[in-house]
């Protein structure tokens, strides 16, 4: 069992920074894949950035590309999401994801454990 806590979310003006972080519970931390996902009103989850359980593949959604990064610490049990030159079209509450021995895939039903999310708001 996993627990996960998202925080760092907020309210940002465009092109502007933020820095999610994702706090997981238990010792086999190092053993998950770890997604970040996001969803707007009205639209349907998707995958904005995930990292393998070993940290040597990483997805990135084209949209993301180039501003997003995302990075875990094992030894803090935490994964991260910078989050670089926002644009108001990133306005969503984001969530992190586990999936146990995962390769770090964007698709939502990969993924076992949930954190409760975190909205971030980018205003033009």
């Amino acid at each position: 069992q996993v627990q996960l806590v998202e925080s760092g979310g907020g309210l940002v003006q465009a092109g502007g920074s933020l820095r999610l972080s994702c706090a997981a519970s238990g010792r086999t931390f190092r053993s998950y894949a770890m997604g970040w996902f996001r969803q707007a009103p009205g639209k349907e989850r998707e995958c904005v950035v995930a990292i393998s359980w070993s940290g040597g593949s990483t997805y990135y959604a084209d949209s993301v590309k180039g501003r997003f990064t995302i990075s875990r610490d094992n030894a803090k049990t935490t994964v991260y999401l910078q989050m670089n030159s926002l644009k108001p079209e990133d306005t969503a509450v984001y969530y992190c994801a586990a999936d146990l021995w995962g390769l770090g895939l964007p698709q939502f039903d990969e993924y076992d454990y949930w954190g409760q999310g975190t909205q971030v708001t980018v205003s033009s």
